[in-house]
């Protein structure tokens, strides 16, 4: 019996959005972990001052894993979701 390799993981961090100052905050997660994604679809909403960021799968697979809740303020490069590569 062979083992099979685990798929690849990417990660999804919050982009620099060019809004200095401002606390940025997760405002809504649009896929539940365990849903399947392509590649650019819309994952979750950022919040800043008024303005909504779209944040996107990096990837087409699965989401795997959601590392903050929504109304929780994030930072620029933090990690806030994992994908498992996939079809």
């Amino acid at each position: 019996m062979t083992a099979t390799a685990p798929s690849p993981r990417q990660q999804l961090t919050v982009p620099e959005c060019g809004i200095e100052g401002m606390p940025l905050t997760l405002s809504l997660w649009l896929v539940p972990p365990g849903a399947a994604v392509a590649a650019g679809d819309r994952v979750a909403e950022l919040a800043a001052g008024g303005v909504t960021i779209d944040l996107e799968a990096p990837v087409s697979g699965r989401l795997v894993a959601q590392f903050v809740d929504e109304d929780e303020t994030v930072v620029t490069g933090a990690v806030i979701a994992e994908f498992e590569v996939g079809e």
